[in-house]
């Protein structure tokens, strides 16, 4: 048994510069270190660390999701810096690409350089 683990989230790049940029500059993440292994970034108290890979074969699930209140005006914040959100088939989603889920939590998806897809959700 863990007792009051600290989470670590990990994600592969094979573009660390891009991914750099991405993490640091569009989404706002504090870039704590890096090395020729591996980015690293903190967002409120969280880590998440960017591997350096050779290969990178993108999931096409989400693998990463942030919690985040008015994903309303987040979503067109980050339109604005060149973000652009995923849209499925079978799902209703707003003009923003803003999907209301059945307990009426708000999602949207997006990738980051690499294709990795990440989430935004606003808990109802």
């Amino acid at each position: 048994m863990l007792f009051e683990p600290t989470i670590t989230a990990f994600l592969p790049t094979v573009k660390p510069e891009q991914s750099k940029q991405f993490f640091l500059n569009t989404l706002g993440l504090r870039l704590v270190s890096e090395d020729n292994y591996a980015l690293e970034f903190e967002g409120n108290g969280v880590c998440l660390r960017i591997t350096i890979v050779d290969i990178l074969n993108p999931q096409p699930f989400t693998v990463l999701g942030f919690k985040i209140e008015g994903i309303e005006l987040q979503a067109k914040s980050l339109i604005k810096k060149g973000v652009v959100f995923e849209r499925y088939n079978g799902l209703t989603q707003d003009d923003l690409g803003i999907w209301t889920s059945p307990s009426k939590a708000k999602v949207a998806w997006f990738k980051d350089p690499d294709g990795n897809l990440l989430s935004l959700t606003e808990n109802a």
